[in-house]
């Protein structure tokens, strides 16, 4: 902890013991049966307790919000949706769980082991936490990596429905183009979204079409997509078939990237163009990636970097992936991976997240 930080809390706590020795501290109204407690909406969910974000946040239990514990499948007809008959439609459906016990079993060998992030739990430790019921000091002991996806899907609906409808897969959030962040399970659960690293990962899919190679002989979208409005400013353009933005929780919402013009960079190696991320993802991913940061003291606010301090923009090598804490891309991970692509601005993110970590109050806020 900051010595800043360490000195407000501190301070904050002295204050309340010198008043409850005194007999003059204030108490707050004991809850009455039935009384229903205020939300902001702005919370995720880490081993059942909220912690703020200061970022609009959907929960799996929130109206509008996607589900990875249901079976079913989210946006096939009801009738249709339950498992027994959605792994005859869809043949990459092969369990009704989309998410798993982090940590549960030991990998075949040493190496594995320390790129998963450390050692399997105890039998007793396994015991307490298979259905569900982990402590917050264990998953603090565990979790150590926020991994960035972009979804390839455009929006989070589309996303959810991909990932959960049709791959078997799940993340721990979504952010839609218009900042909202989607929160699909507790960070308690092992999500499948980053292969090795998904035991000790928190994961975040952001909704963008993506990245791709220059020539557009790789069916690239970005034209589809990316439209010049009547000032000359690049617009977001969803698709029809997508709904065209309807599915946005912004209403009358239109997306811009925070650069007009698309950016090209080398990802695992190639060359790569993609349009960025909306400001108002920028900004509630900053917002998450501070709160992760603090839930979880061991993911350090920061991204994998090379000798000389600049961002690394191939896959890790093994021993550096086993010893990296902190936030990475998916290509980080995986040497077929591209995600989150080479228009991410990593030190706006990083040095947001920081900003916000210094805040005098950011250990009440959180």
């Amino acid at each position: 902890m900051p010595h800043s930080l360490f000195r407000t809390f501190f301070a904050g706590a002295f204050s309340a013991i010198v008043l409850l020795a005194s007999g003059c501290a204030h108490h707050a109204p004991s809850p009455k049966p039935g009384q229903f407690v205020q939300r902001r909406g702005d919370e995720i969910v880490v081993c059942g307790q909220l912690v703020h974000t200061g970022a609009p946040v959907v929960t799996w239990m929130d109206p509008g919000g996607f589900d990875a514990y249901r079976t079913e499948r989210h946006f096939a007809p009801f009738a249709d949706a339950d498992f027994d008959s959605s792994s005859k439609a869809v043949a990459a459906l092969k369990t009704p769980n989309r998410y798993g016990v982090r940590f549960a079993t030991a990998a075949k060998d040493e190496a594995q082991q320390a790129l998963r992030g450390g050692p399997p739990l105890t039998p007793e430790q396994l015991e307490r936490v298979r259905n569900g019921g982990w402590p917050l000091p264990l998953l603090q002991d565990k979790v150590d990596q926020f991994v960035l996806h972009y979804d390839v899907c455009g929006t989070s609906p589309q996303c959810f429905n991909i990932l959960h409808d049709h791959r078997d897969l799940s993340v721990h959030f979504m952010l839609d183009l218009d900042g909202t962040i989607y929160q699909t399970l507790d960070l308690k659960e092992r999500a499948w979204h980053a292969t090795i690293s998904n035991d000790r990962s928190v994961g975040i899919e952001i909704a963008n079409i993506g990245a791709y190679g220059k020539g557009g002989e790789d069916g690239n979208p970005l034209a589809d997509w990316y439209r010049k409005d009547e000032n000359g400013h690049t617009r977001i353009v969803v698709p029809l078939a997508l709904g065209g933005g309807k599915w946005l929780r912004t209403p009358n919402f239109v997306g811009h990237p925070a650069r007009d013009e698309p950016v090209v960079g080398e990802v695992q190696g190639h060359r790569l163009k993609m349009y960025d991320l909306t400001p108002q993802q920028y900004d509630s991913l900053t917002k998450l990636t501070a709160t992760l940061c603090m839930v979880f003291p061991r993911i350090t606010c920061d991204y994998p970097r090379d000798g000389k301090g600049q961002l690394i923009t191939h896959k890790l090598a093994d021993e550096q992936l086993a010893n990296y804490r902190g936030v990475l891309g998916h290509y980080h991970i995986q040497t077929d991976k591209t995600d989150p692509g080479p228009a991410l601005q990593w030190d706006r993110v990083i040095q947001g997240a920081r900003a916000l970590m210094r805040e005098p109050n950011a250990l009440a806020r959180n």
